[in-house]
């Protein structure tokens, strides 16, 4: 059955509530025939179907009817506190469609502005988007204890990760960036932000301890960060310099060999403030994984089938995962196959698409069947669209359309 599916999306927040998910699934959804659009994508980054002709004979301008004028059998919000999710609510409960709010989740930590918005989405909006979303599609399980925590019921809550590139990221890549830097052997690889609090110096420290003074291995950082110095002089005050490095890449050019080429991606965070991206890639790339038991990245690496699993910020145990990872050649390559073999069937994006695509097709057939709305509350009087409506003096409405209450695009 093909769908009508809008995706409505908060701006300023795009890259981080999602990152790649909104411009993938996308192209996957058209792909498999379905007919979407997006709404709020000011950059044009979300590939659509084509704009229909208008009574002159011109392209429409795609937002000329809106959203309830693309009349969409379901529609696709991101982040439940965003205004792109009030829209896409409001619409929703016109059009009498299935609303599914796709949660990313947020750092524990965050500037203050970002937690007021947060705060200012959910006093204003929050009970609305609730009260009317029919499936919350939780990117983690970190974002998952976060939709239960912020209201949603857990019945309607369901985990489906996030996709990955398998035509960039891929086995038996090469890249000269290690030669370039003079890095030579075995490479336990940090992709990522080098800042104080996200496991660095234990890492430094468990590699001192078992392979920091052995020929043939290094440690590699891939990452711009102000703990950098402190990581060099953590590595020089335990006498292993020599095989510590950090690096700095053309990340769209030569991430994915450098991914390829290395022994092991190391994650050793010590909370949920950070993207499990990286793991998805290094994966699909057939390199094995060793990484902190943080609840965002659980499920993601499965111990002693795609790597390791560590106790987060814990040095012994650091050290005995680095020890294993290098004591058995055989199986760091059976840990390869199997995280390539994952990746193949959980994370690369057509897989991903298709276990959305199920979703929309449950929901819709199931709101068809049924001859009217299956939002989560469907019972709600609809006097609450006025409510909320009197709950928002001083704001106007085309400026939440379009999403200028959403914090910075950064991506953590």
């Amino acid at each position: 059955m093909s769908l009508r599916i809008a995706l409505v999306l908060n701006p300023l927040t795009l890259r981080r509530m999602g990152g790649e998910h909104a411009p993938f699934l996308a192209r996957e959804l058209l792909g498999n025939g379905h007919a979407v659009r997006a709404f709020g994508d000011v950059s044009g980054d979300i590939p659509q179907s084509g704009l229909e002709e208008d009574g002159d004979g011109g392209a429409a301008p795609l937002e000329r009817h809106g959203l309830r004028g693309f009349e969409p059998d379901v529609i696709i919000a991101y982040d439940g506190h965003s205004p792109a999710a009030w829209r896409a609510a409001r619409a929703a409960r016109e059009l009498k469609v299935p609303l599914v709010l796709v949660e990313a989740g947020f750092p524990p930590h965050g500037k203050p502005v970002e937690r007021a918005l947060r705060s200012v989405g959910r006093a204003l909006w929050g009970g609305l988007v609730r009260r009317t979303v029919s499936r919350v599609v939780a990117l983690d399980h970190a974002a998952e204890r976060q939709a239960t925590e912020r209201g949603f019921r857990s019945e309607i809550v369901t985990v489906q990760p996030s996709g990955v590139d398998g035509g960039i990221f891929r086995p038996g890549l090469s890249s000269d960036v290690l030669h370039r830097n003079g890095i030579n052997g075995r490479v336990l690889l940090h992709v990522g932000r080098v800042e104080p609090g996200r496991g660095i110096e234990v890492l430094i420290q468990a590699f001192a301890r078992t392979l920091g003074r052995l020929d043939g291995w290094s440690l590699v950082f891939c990452g711009n960060g102000s703990f950098r110095p402190g990581a060099r002089a953590v590595a020089e005050r335990l006498g292993i310099g020599a095989h510590v490095h950090s690096i700095g890449i053309n990340v769209e050019a030569e991430l994915p060999g450098l991914l390829a080429s290395a022994t092991a991606l190391l994650v050793p965070v010590l909370d949920d403030d950070v993207a499990s991206l990286k793991i998805r890639r290094s994966m699909a790339c057939g390199v094995p994984v060793i990484a902190s038991d943080v609840n965002r990245l659980s499920g993601l690496v499965e111990n002693d089938v795609t790597g390791l699993v560590v106790e987060a910020g814990d040095l012994a145990a650091w050290q005995r995962a680095i020890s294993r990872f290098a004591a058995d050649p055989a199986r760091r390559a059976r840990w390869g196959r199997g995280a390539f073999e994952r990746a193949e069937e959980r994370f690369v994006w057509p897989q991903v698409a298709r276990r959305f695509e199920d979703l929309l097709q449950d929901l819709v057939a199931g709101s068809k069947a049924a001859g009217k709305w299956a939002g989560a509350g469907a019972s709600a009087p609809e006097m609450e669209l006025d409510e909320v409506g009197l709950q928002l003096p001083g704001l106007d409405s085309a400026a939440l359309d379009a999403g200028v209450l959403a914090g910075p695009a950064d991506e953590g």
